[in-house]
C-alpha cells in the first residue's frame, strides 16, 4: 500500500473506497479548517476527474502528485 492510500483510507470514514464531500468536510473540520458542505462539493467536483461526484484513491494520489 503506497503513502498516498494509507492516508486516503484515514479520510474515507466508511471505507468505501471513495471519498464524499461529508467525509472531506469532517476531515477539514478535525484539521481545524472547517468548511461548508458547499465548499467540501467543491473540492470534491475540483478532484473527481471521472465524475461520480466522489474522489478515489487514484484521483486523491493524482492531486497530491501535483
Amino acid at each position: 500500500m503506497n503513502d498516498y492510500a494509507v492516508t486516503f483510507n484515514l479520510i474515507d470514514a466508511d471505507n468505501d473506497g471513495r471519498i464524499s464531500a461529508v467525509e472531506l468536510a469532517r476531515l477539514m473540520e478535525v484539521l481545524g479548517q472547517p468548511c461548508t458542505l458547499e465548499a467540501a462539493q467543491e473540492g470534491v467536483r475540483r478532484l473527481d476527474k471521472d465524475g461520480d461526484g466522489l474522489i478515489d484513491v487514484t484521483e486523491f494520489g493524482a492531486f497530491l502528485q501535483k
